[in-house]
């Protein structure tokens, strides 16, 4: 199987890629009605137009059941592996990862899944490792979350098999603490050598400290106003000291107008206006339990939830946002997710006006 050229392999400063496009709402909880509905026509024409555009990769949300609230948001989720598949085959350059949860998917089947992808794709497949936080979704499948830095030493066990089968010439069994296996094997082989591109979402400190040791990217949230980039510049400056390659991509939502304040305007408006409240509380109170913030930041955190399940704001107009990822790129991010209230709707302007400055700026080729 020939490989096509691997876009996470360019020379671009600042990657840029999309993210959940296969959920309804992408990331967004609002109720506004022009919302991302995640019809299967409309993800084909978004990720065309991203490939086209020169994006670097696609990477899908793993959701089993919704956030509840007035429109249950993400319950409607395409699975990932089946979905990186089908867009791996209708694009040219673009790199499709999977999203899977460690605890119920068991690396033997994720392999097999995972190199299915690849040769589907020409070589441009890419696993995202995430442990899970969950446990709504857990229970559909009979399992309990285990303690959360526990999750992360059964990823390691995880991958470790999942590499054996990808090397492996002969059968193999393996004793560890969290797989007892016989006879293990796996074809055919990757496309990719030794294993598909692995990311790790995760922004704790033992989920940074798992993506050190196993992963080519690490997708991070950088968290509320003035405590987000410390971290990140941290882990940059060991990742050097190690001579490790690891690139840092942070999640961001993106409202782009001609205009900052039509900008600011619209991200209240579904934001703020029109959020689902109770799907926002039962987001926040489960994966940020233990958060203690004054009333201001507990605005603009139910605000970040609102417009992208706290990840980092770009609002504002072309200019505005380019400036704000100089900055990103400059404090050690490597790359960005993007994530829009209707992706079809709202990436041709970005594409269209944001990309030449990026390229102005020296960020894209």
């Amino acid at each position: 199987m020939p490989q096509r050229a691997n876009a996470l392999h360019n020379a671009n400063k600042l990657k840029l890629g999309l993210f959940s496009l296969n959920a309804d709402g992408g990331i967004a909880i609002t109720k506004v009605p022009e919302r991302w509905q995640a019809g299967w026509p409309d993800i084909v024409d978004v990720a065309k137009m991203a490939d086209r555009a020169g994006f670097e990769f696609i990477l899908p949300i793993a959701r089993w059941k919704g956030f509840g609230g007035e429109l249950d948001v993400r319950t409607l989720c395409f699975e990932t592996f089946t979905f990186a598949a089908a867009l791996g085959a209708i694009t040219e350059q673009i790199v499709i990862f999977s999203t899977v949860h460690v605890p119920i998917v068991h690396p033997v089947f994720a392999a097999k899944a995972l190199v299915t992808v690849d040769h589907a794709s020409c070589g441009r497949a890419g696993l995202n490792i995430v442990a899970g936080w969950n446990q709504g979704e857990f229970d559909m499948f009979g399992h309990a979350l285990a303690e959360h830095d526990r999750r992360y030493e059964q990823g390691l066990e995880w991958l470790d098999v999942m590499t054996r089968i990808f090397t492996a010439k002969e059968r193999f069994d393996y004793a560890g603490e969290f797989y007892q296996l016989t006879e293990v094997i796996g074809k055919p082989s990757p496309v990719q050598t030794p294993r598909p591109l692995t990311m790790s979402a995760a922004s704790s400190a033992a989920g940074r400290a798992f993506a050190m040791k196993t992963s080519d990217l690490l997708v991070t949230v950088l968290g509320v106003a003035g405590e987000g980039l410390a971290p990140v510049q941290a882990l940059s400056a060991q990742r050097k000291a190690e001579g490790r390659p690891l690139q840092v991509i942070a999640t961001t939502h993106v409202v782009c107008r001609e205009t900052d304040s039509e900008a600011e305007d619209y991200y209240r408006h579904y934001a703020v206006d029109h959020a689902d409240t109770e799907a926002i509380d039962y987001h926040m109170k489960m994966s940020r339990r233990n958060r203690q913030l004054d009333t201001e930041q507990i605005f603009n955190e139910r605000k970040r939830y609102a417009g992208g399940l706290s990840s980092h704001p770009l609002i504002g107009r072309p200019e505005t946002i380019v400036d704000e990822l100089v900055r990103l790129q400059a404090s050690g991010i490597d790359g960005v997710t993007l994530s829009f209230v209707n992706f079809r709707d709202e990436l041709p302007f970005f594409i269209d006006r944001v990309l030449p400055l990026l390229k102005q700026a020296g960020l894209r080729q």
